[in-house]
């Protein structure tokens, strides 16, 4: 049966658990439309109502809203679809949740800790943990990417960075997980239930249950983020903390609160992001050898635009939500004050007005403008070139090391924010250097 644009509900969580071909399809109609969509959040317990969220679905729309934030606000809230119980503010209302001047006081600050310079002085050291994960990889002979290659990476190069001891990290990967994985079952330990009618529900029960565990996970982060601060400003140690909690950029500091909502979103989005385009990097180039093949032929001529093009084909961050300041009106439809749009990149990287034949992953595709770390404007991504530099290296260490890597069927993240695998199975010839001696 044909897909109709009246059978597409995106505020519906099993829209998310389809495959993604019929994801894609979806959204070419809802780009096909003469305006944008209008979509009904459920009611659940507990959360603030909303009637609902304009879907910005054309590379056009998201990319004007996110150079407009003077209009396109992200307070109250950039990331959750309905407003969050204010009492959570304190551990997820972050810089990506703020406009200006709050917004660029605190990017003034930390941009510092992602300067050329700092990237640099971690480049041997991600070369190193790429190499001995690899190494771990081989002497395990295999098994759940996820967990022995994509998450180590980007968690373990972002906690040495803001010096999170060893020993914390596996809780830190556990801790972001609940904090991504906010929809996910196996995460929160409750699911929205559809009726016979369609109509999502939640009881009282389990929506405490999930909001209990997501603020869980906030409170552990930001209590580690304390005695981090605490311990750096009495004796500073060259680690990002230190930077940021002894940071004075024209007067200005971070406070507490400000430091521990920060280091939160560090933590989050310099694991997420980098560790789904990792997984998703593998199994886009089993499913088209081609393209490895190209890759191979010319790593170090072709890796840059390699790296692009899985970010724009996967769109790791599904979505960002802003908030109408004052009645607008943008590419013939207008928007009151109030309403609420939700900027769709993954159907942006997937505009057959900007990208030709979008569906298609091209290595070699010139140009590329997708929108995979965020749009233009203030709230582009900070650590963009840290994940590039993170992929590059990891994608040079699996293909020179193990060239005939692949990944099975991928155990998929259930959201609509994060396009994101639990689980991906990977198989591979041993080096001969690794065979057991008989």
């Amino acid at each position: 049966m044909a897909m109709e644009s009246a059978d597409i509900d995106l505020s519906d969580l099993r829209f998310w658990t389809r495959p993604l071909e019929e994801r894609a399809r979806a959204f070419a109609l809802l780009r096909a439309r003469p305006g944008p969509e209008f979509f009904t959040l459920p009611r659940l317990p507990f959360l603030g109502q909303s009637p609902g969220s304009w879907a910005l679905v054309r590379h056009a729309d998201v990319t004007e809203a996110s150079r407009n934030p003077a209009v396109f606000s992200s307070e109250p809230s950039a990331t959750s679809p309905a407003d969050m119980p204010r009492w959570m503010d304190r551990y997820f209302n972050s810089m990506i949740d703020m406009d200006d001047p709050r917004h660029a006081k605190i990017r003034r600050i930390v941009s510092r800790a992602f300067s050329p310079r700092m990237l640099a002085k971690a480049e041997d050291d991600i070369a190193r943990r790429a190499a001995r994960i690899v190494d771990e990889l081989i002497e395990a002979g295999g098994g759940d990417f996820v967990s022995r290659v994509a998450v180590r990476l980007p968690v373990e190069v972002i906690c040495d960075m803001l010096g999170i001891p060893a020993r914390h990290h596996r809780r830190v990967v556990e801790w972001t997980n609940v904090i991504v994985g906010y929809s996910d079952p196996e995460y929160v330990g409750a699911t929205v239930d559809y009726g016979a009618g369609g109509t999502a529900r939640m009881g009282r029960l389990a929506t405490l249950r999930m909001l209990g565990t997501i603020a869980s996970a906030g409170w552990r982060l930001h209590r580690l983020a304390a005695r981090l601060g605490r311990e750096r400003r009495g004796a500073p140690t060259g680690d990002l903390t230190s930077a940021l909690v002894n940071a004075n950029v024209d007067g200005e500091r971070l406070t507490p609160r400000e430091f521990a909502t920060f280091f939160l979103l560090l933590v989050v989005a310099g694991n997420e992001t980098t560790r789904n385009a990792i997984a998703h990097g593998l199994r886009l180039f089993t499913e088209h050898p081609e393209q490895r093949e190209l890759l191979l032929a010319d790593f170090d001529g072709r890796i840059a635009g390699a790296v692009e093009e899985i970010v724009r084909f996967s769109s790791p961050v599904i979505f960002m939500r802003r908030n109408l300041t004052r009645d607008h009106e943008m590419n013939g439809h207008t928007f009151r004050k109030g309403d609420r749009v939700t900027l769709f990149y993954w159907s942006a990287n997937r505009d057959e007005s900007v990208f030709t034949d979008p569906e298609r992953f091209d290595i070699t595709r010139s140009p590329n403008p997708h929108v995979g770390f965020g749009g233009p404007g203030p709230h582009f991504c900070l650590g963009a070139n840290l994940a590039r530099r993170e992929i590059t290296v990891m994608l040079r260490e699996l293909f020179t090391r193990l060239p005939d890597i692949t990944a099975g069927e991928p155990d998929r993240l259930m959201s609509g924010f994060i396009n994101g695998y639990k689980r991906l199975p990977c198989t591979f010839t041993p080096p001969a250097a690794a065979v057991p001696r008989t």
